[in-house]
């Protein structure tokens, strides 16, 4: 019988004890070259508008992650956004954008493990981005104009979601959490209906950006716009999207939502394998966010656990995931002109 855990984890961020150490160790060390070598391949693509454009896609992102929306059987999902940031910076700059979201919800506000994080990178930022971004591509060579752009961004965006879920399905049996049979028709399946939400979303985004700024997505050179206008308006667009964090869907989401009924075989004992409700919540074990407490899940300590505090919360969070997103880029390119 498995023991019940305190806390569960938020969609993709897996806390720590969810995978076994030895996993999360190479898990960091895969995602701390890829970071390495994204730093250097980004150097030559970084151009005056990809700069700031990295810090309000990280920043946008971390916005809408923190929006759940409901799906059928009483699960919910959020915006992972790996294929949208492709989209708009290319698959290397894209990664870089997630991580520093993925370390900033991880470090500040105890959204996933640190053990973890790794890992955690790879399934938000490297699949995400590099699936997203191949399916795009693929499809645009298929359907021309603005259409292919759109179709190629919302299929892989959902796509990416559900080779993520396949990665995480096999992390979980790797580790011994539970068995690839009951991981991996539960992690995809979920997962499926939550792309949905993602495709959606990705296309909304980008539909709302040519709308307002084509060039932005198509590179295309915009004479009289100033980058600093659309910086400002794109920041105030991620701040505002945090008002709308208290109306977030309140059922479990992605990864809790598996780990509360596919906990493992005969745990749910008389249930179909599928959206069934246990009578007493399962998990596949103890897990835990980082040892310390910051903004614990998107609240100021000192506000409450209101719905003020968790607006407040998430706006501090956007402003930090920019400025990290920015320093990051900002750093990229300067190495890229210091090279002889």
């Amino acid at each position: 019988m498995l023991r019940s855990a305190p806390l569960a984890p938020p969609a993709m961020h897996a806390p720590d004890g969810f995978f076994s150490v030895w996993l999360s160790i190479v898990g960091w060390v895969i995602a701390a070259a890829l970071i390495a070598l994204a730093l250097r391949n980004t150097r030559d693509q970084l151009g005056e508008r990809q700069v700031p454009l990295m810090g309000i896609m990280a920043a946008a992102i971390f916005a809408g992650q923190m929006l759940n929306f409901t799906i059928p059987g009483g699960t919910s999902g959020h915006l992972i956004g790996g294929a949208l940031a492709a989209v708009m910076l290319g698959p290397w700059a894209g990664l870089l954008v997630m991580t520093a979201v993925v370390a900033v919800q991880a470090l500040l506000f105890q959204d996933g493990g640190l053990l973890v994080m790794g890992l955690n990178i790879i399934n938000m930022g490297v699949i995400t981005a590099f699936v997203g971004y191949f399916v795009y591509r693929l499809v645009r060579k298929i359907v021309p104009g603005r259409a292919g752009l759109l179709v190629g961004a919302a299929a892989g965006a959902w796509l990416s979601l559900v080779v993520t879920a396949a990665f995480a399905a096999v992390e979980l049996a790797l580790s011994g959490t539970s068995p690839l049979r009951f991981a991996l028709p539960a992690m995809v399946g979920v997962h499926a209906l939550i792309g949905v939400g993602e495709a959606l979303l990705t296309v909304f985004a980008l539909g709302f950006i040519l709308a307002a700024r084509p060039d932005l997505v198509t590179g295309e050179e915009a004479p009289g716009q100033r980058s600093a206008g659309w910086v400002t308006v794109g920041l105030v667009l991620a701040l505002a999207i945090t008002l709308l964090a208290p109306l977030a869907s309140p059922y479990s989401d992605g990864m809790e939502r598996v780990a509360e009924v596919f906990a493992e075989p005969g745990a749910v004992e008389g249930r179909p394998v599928g959206f069934a409700v246990p009578s007493e919540p399962q998990f596949f074990g103890e897990f835990r966010d980082a040892p310390y407490e910051i903004l614990p899940d998107y609240t100021v300590p000192f506000l409450g656990d209101g719905d003020l505090s968790t607006i407040v919360a998430g706006m501090i969070g956007v402003l930090i995931v920019f400025g990290v997103a920015l320093g990051v880029a900002r750093l990229t390119r300067r190495g890229e002109r210091a090279r002889p």
